[in-house]
């Protein structure tokens, strides 16, 4: 617990006294005065510095107050709008700032000015306040669907990221109270005690909403019991009111249970609610309630399946027409369906696909359900940050409903449909829940048998639906979560691949959805390699696709204004016309070697990408110096790698431009793009041994890979992004670790026979391989060179080497 810093004495503060309005602090409050003193007190606040005292009137009804008639505690506030309605009356809007109390009035005429001093506020962040903010949060929210005065969703962003003491304030600006009630709350300066007060407040409030709805529908219970005490004396006993062949609602529904094949308890639950639906009015807010969730529970599939095909041969041709390559989900799928024929009720799979966007892995869904002979649905995770999307809100509250996995699945009409789980990676959380917890039962399959709804109320099977979990990154799956799904990594594309999809899948379909005859157009394998290579720079092929698209327009255009048998044939050289100058270029091909910069290849949720890593020294003081938007892991990374450096200088012989002279500066051109990881050690201490060294390094060698004080070579992750990245810029020689020999089984045979791969267990290693030159060989001739050049430097010597010293 603690005060806030110490109170301020303020003099002259024009003083507006409020009927039937308190302010809060951190509040926007609109209101009208028109009293003559209330207009010049607004007017000399706007002239200095827009701050006013506001405090509510003790008795409303007093059109001149006096100073007994005000409230001592009220707020600093600043104007932020005045706008003047007629003659009279000006619209104020204030935002709440501090609370202060009234020490004495300085000033009565023609308005009151006072002296106050504002009020230190006790805060506490202890646990208790916590959860008990949690409770008036939940109880908030109620308040609102209930009162059904303003939005709740409205409000969450004045709510997050705020004090205990400022939602406190937020929440009682918003509560229909009475004003002693509210001064009561601006008065309690403990923001425990406030927020224990709020949660009492609520609670009544609630309780007073509900007896008031329970008063009208006791009300309309009445009219019906008189209504059908009128009824029995027309009609006799045994006699229904129905109309002739009108239904009766009560035994439909109790045929309509018979026929959902509900389990037990599911059954006993709706005919329970069916027997409270017979015993209400019909048109009693309640009654509404009970049809909704009984037409929810009968309409689920309780028993209703797809019926499976079970050829492994027309599955797998249905997968080749819909997808080219992704060997690994098609083989597994074929897994599963061979399972099939020999079990007659497997659990249901949970693949979780992970790779770069416009890989094809919400289609794949797609091509899956169609594959098996199962329905298919797709629910968006991106952005879902409350837990009552997963598992539905109690049926307690207004407008309640189930959660988003019960409504795809009433939706697809079966219990066993391939549910497409989109997006997982991009879920969030707030104080309403962590959607990714309630995730883990659905994906469980010892736990989603029994799946529980807060809407249903009651279990609901889902371990026959075939879940698909699709992602950019691992990283940001929770690992409880990740750890339930068979991770399935779907990497880029090669330029072969590319070409293939676009010659078989995504020209036919870009030229049947714009109309367009294979007579009208033909596009060469030339031209779509080029395309690939200078259009587009991406590990799927959603922009190849998008510049498709853009020549079939203009190809459309040209067909409709001049003849329906025009015939355009696309070629490299004309290429241009229709997508304009091509937007990538190689540039690290046919370059010269350099010194101080090394070529790295790095790994992103798009695909792989190679950096380029420059290192300069300059006068200085023996700093290193890092720009380039490096993230924490990186420049840890960096500091290591001239640490290793640092570590062999009395070996290298380097110690004239690594002692107290120089800075080493090192960068990372692109500067607005963030950077990350720790795989580019050995680039990084690469480039710092060329510089200090001065032996170029080969340009045309890419490496990837995380070094140690000691100058040990550590594995990295997203291997075969980065050999496809190198690959797709022309780069055919790379240096990876040892421990990363077993990643380079999945890359495509081509790709391997047309690059050289180095695999190292040192720093000795890469630096034999990246520099032009041999290290040991250089220092070995220069040793004496650099000797005599450091014994001769003026006022300096050279610092004793230890290997020599006793």
């Amino acid at each position: 617990m603690q005060n806030k810093k110490d109170s301020e004495i303020i003099e002259n503060i024009p003083l507006i006294p409020l009927r039937d309005l308190v302010v809060f602090p951190s509040t926007l409050v609109p209101f009208i005065i028109g009293r003559s003193s209330s207009v010049q007190a607004l007017e000399s606040a706007i002239e200095k510095d827009k701050i006013l005292f506001l405090s509510a009137q003790i008795d409303p009804s007093i059109d001149d107050p006096r100073p007994k008639d005000i409230h001592a505690m009220g707020v600093l506030s600043k104007v932020v709008r005045a706008i003047k309605i007629d003659n009279k009356n000006i619209k104020v809007i204030v935002e709440g700032k501090k609370r202060a109390r009234i020490i004495e009035y300085l000033s009565t005429y023609p308005f009151y000015q006072v002296l106050a001093k504002e009020i230190m506020e006790i805060e506490d962040d202890s646990i208790e306040a916590r959860e008990m903010l949690k409770r008036v949060l939940t109880l908030f929210e109620d308040y609102l669907k209930l009162s059904q005065t303003t939005n709740f969703e409205s409000i969450i962003p004045a709510l997050r990221d705020n004090s205990i003491g400022r939602v406190a304030d937020i929440i009682s600006s918003h509560l229909y109270l009475p004003l002693e009630e509210k001064q009561n709350l601006l008065e309690t300066v403990n923001t425990l005690e406030r927020i224990r007060r709020l949660n009492f407040v609520l609670e009544n409030e609630i309780l007073k909403i509900h007896s008031k709805i329970r008063k009208q529908d006791k009300k309309s219970s009445i009219d019906k019991a008189t209504f059908r005490r009128q009824k029995q004396k027309v009609f006799p006993s045994g006699i229904s009111f129905n109309k002739e062949g009108q239904p009766n609602e009560i035994e439909e529904l109790r045929e309509k249970v018979a026929n959902a094949k509900m389990h037990k308890d599911a059954e006993e639950k709706a005919y329970k609610e069916i027997e409270r639906l017979e015993s209400m009015p019909p048109m009693s807010a309640e009654a509404t309630v009970c049809r909704n969730y009984l037409d929810w529970l009968i309409s689920l599939p309780w028993n209703n399946k797809s019926r499976e095909k079970r050829d492994i041969k027309e599955a797998e041709k249905i997968l080749n027409e819909d997808h080219h390559a992704l060997e690994k989900v098609k083989e597994r799928i074929l897994e599963y369906l061979s399972i099939r024929q020999l079990v007659k009720y497997p659990k249901g799979i949970i693949l979780g696909l992970v790779g770069p966007p416009g890989v094809g892995k919400s289609s794949l869904g797609r091509s899956i359900a169609r594959a098996t002979g199962r329905k298919f649905v797709r629910l968006s995770l991106g952005g879902v940050r409350d837990e009552a999307e997963i598992r539905g809100h109690r049926r307690t509250y207004i407008g309640a409903y189930p959660g988003r996995i019960i409504q795809m699945i009433k939706k697809a009409g079966t219990k066993n449909p391939v549910f497409l789980l989109d997006e997982v990676d991009k879920m969030s959380m707030d104080f309403r829940g962590d959607p990714a917890s309630a995730l883990m039962e659905v994906l469980d399959p010892e736990q989603n048998s029994t799946f529980l709804d807060h809407y249903i109320d009651t279990d609901f099977d889902l371990s026959q639906v075939m879940f698909i979990v699709t992602a950019n990154m691992v990283e940001p799956i929770p690992r409880p979560l990740l750890d339930r799904m068979e991770v399935i990594r779907i990497p880029g594309y090669t330029e072969d691949e590319k070409l293939q999809i676009a010659k078989h899948f995504l020209v036919p379909k870009q030229m049947n959805a714009h109309g367009l005859k294979s007579k009208n157009l033909k596009m060469t394998d030339m031209a779509l390699k080029k395309i690939i290579r200078e259009y587009t720079r991406e590990a799927g092929v959603r922009n190849l696709e998008r510049e498709i698209k853009s020549i079939c327009r203009k190809v459309v255009k040209k067909v409709v204004s001049k003849r329906m048998d025009y015939r355009e044939i696309i070629t490299p050289k004309n290429l241009e016309k229709h997508l304009g100058i091509p937007r990538y270029k190689h540039i690290y091909i046919d370059k010269k070697d350099e010194i101080g910069v090394a070529i790295g290849i790095a790994w992103t949720e798009f695909g792989g990408e190679l950096l380029t890593f420059e290192v300069t020294k300059v006068y200085g003081k023996g700093n290193l110096i890092l720009t380039g938007q490096l993230g924490e892991i990186m420049q840890e990374s960096a500091q290591a790698s001239y640490s290793f450096v640092r570590g062999k200088m009395y070996e290298w012989n380097i110690t004239d431009v690594l002692h107290k002279d120089f800075d080493i500066h090192i960068h990372v051109p692109e500067g607005a793009v963030p950077k990350e990881g720790p795989s580019a050690g050995i680039t990084i201490a690469t480039a710092i041994i060329s510089l200090l060294t001065e032996i170029p390094i080969n340009k045309k060698i890419a490496m990837s890979g995380e070094i140690t004080l000691k100058g040990k070579v550590l594995p990295v992750g997203g291997i075969k992004e980065k050999i496809l990245a190198a690959y797709r810029e022309g780069i055919r020689e790379v240096i990876f670790p040892e421990d990363n020999r077993a990643d380079f089984k999945d890359i495509p045979k081509k790709i391997k026979e047309n690059m050289k791969i180095h695999f190292v267990k040192h720093m000795d290693e890469v630096l034999s391989l990246a520099l032009t030159k041999d290290l040991l060989e250089e220092i070995k001739k220069n040793k004496s060179y650099l000797s005599n050049k450091l014994s001769k430097r003026e006022g300096k010597e050279t610092p004793p080497n230890p290997r020599l010293t006793n």
